[in-house]
Order: structure tokens, then C-alpha cells, then sequence
């Protein structure tokens, strides 16, 4: 994983996800230095938002499945590295993850833990093209614990955290970070 992120999300295992226009703008009115997941957006616009985060100090992930008009081919990752100030990339695709990593780029693999069946299907040598592995939702202690044990890679939490509790556990259950689009979880 990329030092500068690791650096990030032990200094603030909060990442803000924004969502919108409205998201963008609560981001950008907080000082701290936070992780931001970019989960929307068009190819008119990623460059457009990179750079007032980035501006505003905040560490960008764009999550490559979100933009409107990109494809889920490699070319579109090199289109995010060379036209935008993204420091990573957030994929449900193996082939997006393996290209940002080898432009240099920070790579979240992320995955929806809906049955047994997704779990055991996860490539177990996904540590070879990702830094990090996002699971949802990110209300399952179990699961992060035996994800980060069998994985060798570390793991954020997302989806459905609502509250402090629900940062707690999954932080204890051994996720380094929790991603959310609650703002008042960004403030806890």
C-alpha cells in the first residue's frame, strides 16, 4: 500500500465517501486532512472534482465503477492517472486494480460479502494487485476478521456504518478504516 495512504488512514480511519455535489461541498468545508472516496462523477467532471479536493488537502480515491462514462476497460484507469490528481483508484474489477498498481497508482478492491459464496470466490492472491480490500457492508466484525487473517492485505469497512458503535467494531474486528457517506460520522 502507498505510505502516504497508510499514513492517512492511521492518522483518521474515518474516509469520507461523497456521493454528490452536496457531498463534495461538506467535504470540502472540513480542514482535517481525510481520505476521500469519489463515488460519483462523469468524465466531464472527475478532474473537476480531484482538484478541489486535492486543493483542499484531502488524500482522492475515484471509485472507477461510479463514473458515468467510463469503461470497465484498462484504458480507463490510465484516462484517471494522466487527466485527473487521483491518488488511487476504488474497483470491483481485477483488471482496473492490477493496471492502477502498475501505474504507481494507490488500488482499493472492493467487494460486496453478500453469501459464503462470494467470500470464498475472493482471489486469495488479490494482496498481489490491491493495497486494499473494501468489504460491504461493513456491519460484519466476523467477517473483517477473517478476511484480514486469510487476505494478508488490510481491509476497510464500508457500507451501512451509522454511528460510533458500528466504527468501533469494525476498527476492533481489524478493518484500518471505515468509508461512509454519513456526515455525521465524518464529525465523530
Amino acid at each position: 500500500m502507498k505510505q502516504q495512504l497508510y499514513d492517512a488512514l492511521s492518522d483518521n480511519p474515518i474516509i469520507m465517501a461523497i456521493k454528490d455535489k452536496e457531498g463534495l461541498e461538506a467535504c470540502l468545508k472540513l480542514h482535517d486532512e481525510m481520505v476521500v472516496f469519489v463515488l460519483y462523477g462523469e468524465v466531464a467532471t472527475i478532474a473537476g472534482i480531484t482538484e478541489q479536493l486535492k486543493e483542499a488537502g484531502k488524500q482522492v480515491m475515484v471509485h472507477m465503477d461510479l463514473i458515468s462514462g467510463l469503461s470497465a476497460r484498462e484504458e480507463a484507469v490510465d484516462f484517471i492517472a494522466k487527466y485527473t490528481r487521483a491518488d488511487g483508484i476504488i474497483s470491483t474489477r481485477y483488471d482496473q486494480i492490477r493496471r492502477g498498481k502498475q501505474l504507481n497508482l494507490s488500488t482499493i478492491y472492493r467487494i460486496f460479502v453478500i453469501d459464503s459464496k462470494a467470500l470464498s470466490n475472493l482471489n486469495r492472491h488479490i494482496g498481489d494487485y490491491a493495497d486494499i480490500v473494501e468489504i460491504l457492508p461493513g456491519l460484519m466484525p466476523k467477517i473483517i476478521s477473517r478476511m484480514k487473517k486469510e487476505l494478508g492485505v488490510p481491509i476497510i469497512a464500508g457500507g451501512l456504518i451509522a454511528d460510533k458503535e458500528d466504527v468501533i467494531q469494525a476498527l476492533d474486528a481489524g478493518a484500518i478504516a471505515i468509508s461512509t457517506t454519513n456526515e455525521d460520522v465524518w464529525n465523530m
